[in-house]
């Protein structure tokens, strides 16, 4: 504790005797601090942004299109389009063992929806109701959304996305309030909560009504659906279900499961992967740049300690004469060492925090999202930090600890 404290007041006495060369020193450690913790806390900020954005459509979704096939298969020949029924549905959910939840789902484009004088021409969606959980489409409180009893009784009932329901009400409640799809009244039971959405197929959650697929199928006399959607039990396995999936449907449709066009899957569950590999690699890059920073100030700490080395030299003498050793001397640079990099990081913490909270009031979150702290960040600064310290300290402080007793007394 003593040998601590003396530690202590021989740094404070060389702050006062070098204030400009100390205080340089400790803003080198400062800036380096700031930099690694604000590029990494932007990288975590915009991987959670883009992962926010991205599960606006859903969680691990796989959304299956009919194609052509590309590949001779059984005697038939290339060109075939392929089409997707209802029954297929329930062949895939039987027989795909992979598969968690699935939901057909049929499209219409261009029929107009009006309330009064107010028209406009959304997305009309064919569904049921495990679809809500599957694409994250939760009503806003006092409604709800497609059930069972609508899909059994073909009930003409309808859930607006957020965007539809402003453009045709305004300010106003919609819930219980008819509107007209075409020349059919519907009946609207519910709308969508606003959610972030960056991606999409066909259009987004916000511009679509969603209606029971059976009574899509009656008011628009349509038997092939648009596409299909489903999750994964384990998203890790997604690929070996969409092959399971292709192999079905090949055999029941005769075409061949490794034709991709044929029947197109796009699985977001592989996108999530590719997001997990591509901004590990991102976050590296940033905390290497936040490290050549920190490095820079590192390699000033080492000069000055070489520097107090040398201007102390009389000091080593005399404390080896009097008995002091090799590992004191060391333990003493290096202990002034560390104290320069943890004031110089103390403050670099506080500074970067005040940063990263100033940049929540900017409005860039909806596109690159805005930096956050987090464990990692914190681990990551103080692994960098430990071998700055360790690289900036040992040399000087071995160099201290092996200095020749007489020729330090001669000096």
């Amino acid at each position: 504790m003593s040998s601590l404290a003396t530690t202590l007041r021989e740094f404070l006495r060389d702050l006062k005797a070098q204030k400009l060369r100390t205080t340089l020193t400790i803003f080198g450690i400062v800036w380096g601090t700031v930099a690694i913790i604000v590029l990494l806390a932007f990288g975590m900020g915009f991987k959670r942004q883009l992962s926010i954005n991205m599960h606006g459509i859903g969680e691990s979704v796989a959304i299956m299109f009919p194609g052509r096939t590309t590949k001779p298969f059984e005697g038939f020949g290339i060109g075939r389009r392929m089409s997707l029924i209802e029954d297929d549905v329930q062949l895939l959910a039987s027989q795909v063992s992979g598969i968690d939840r699935i939901s057909p789902e049929y499209s219409q484009y261009d029929t107009p929806v009006r309330v009064g004088e107010n028209i406009t021409t959304p997305l009309i969606s064919g569904i049921i109701p495990v679809y809500g959980d599957i694409r994250n489409i939760i009503p806003e409180q006092g409604g709800r959304f497609i059930n069972g009893l609508d899909v059994r009784d073909r009930k003409r009932v309808a859930v607006l996305g957020n965007e539809v329901k402003r453009l045709l009400f305004g300010e106003t409640d919609a819930v219980g309030r008819l509107i007209y799809v075409g020349t059919v009244p519907f009946t609207v039971v519910g709308v969508m909560q606003k959610k972030t959405q960056n991606s999409s197929y066909n259009r987004r959650d916000q511009d679509r009504i969603f209606i029971s697929s059976s009574t899509f199928a009656s008011v628009f006399g349509a038997n092939r659906l648009n596409n299909i959607i489903f999750t994964s039990k384990d998203p890790r396995h997604s690929q070996e279900t969409v092959s399971e999936v292709r192999t079905v449907l090949g055999r029941k449709y005769r075409f061949d499961p490794s034709d991709k066009d044929a029947v197109w899957i796009w699985d977001t569950a592989e996108f999530d992967k590719f997001v997990v590999v591509f901004f590990l690699a991102f976050n590296i890059f940033m905390g290497l740049i936040g490290s050549f920073t920190l490095a820079v100030g590192g390699i000033g700490v080492a000069n000055i300690m070489y520097i107090v080395v040398q201007e102390r030299t009389k000091e080593i003498g005399v404390k080896r004469a009097v008995g002091a050793r090799k590992r004191d001397i060391m333990l003493q640079f290096f202990s002034e060492t560390l104290i320069i990099v943890g004031f110089g990081s103390a403050i670099g913490f506080g500074l970067a925090a005040l940063i990263v909270q100033a940049m929540q009031y900017i409005p860039i979150k909806d596109f690159v999202g805005t930096p956050e702290l987090s464990i990692e960040v914190a681990f990551a600064t103080m692994a960098v930090l430990a071998i700055v310290s360790l690289s900036a300290g040992l040399m000087p402080a071995r160099r201290a600890a092996n200095l020749n007793v007489v020729d330090c007394l001669r000096t």
